[in-house]
C-alpha cells in the first residue's frame, strides 16, 4: 500500500520529527505516516503522507486542537 495523500500543518522550532511522533503516538496510535527524511529548523509547516483520506481527515481533526 502507497502513501497517496498528504497533509501540510503548522509547526516552527527544532526537532519537528521527533514532537510529531511523540504526539502521533499518543494521540493517533497505529496510524501509519510517511515523514520526511528532515525538516530545516527554519520551516513553519512539514508535509506528512498518509495512505487514506479518512486517515488525513482524522488527523486534520486532531492535529488543529494540539499545539506542536
Amino acid at each position: 500500500m502507497t502513501f497517496k495523500y498528504s497533509f501540510t500543518f503548522p509547526i516552527a522550532g527544532p526537532n519537528k520529527l521527533p514532537r510529531f511522533k511523540q504526539w502521533a503516538e499518543q494521540n493517533v496510535p497505529g496510524m501509519p505516516v510517511s515523514l520526511p527524511p528532515q525538516v530545516p529548523v527554519k520551516s513553519e509547516a512539514m508535509t506528512i503522507r498518509l495512505k487514506s483520506a479518512e486517515d488525513r481527515q482524522k488527523l486534520s481533526d486532531r492535529i488543529h486542537q494540539a499545539k506542536l
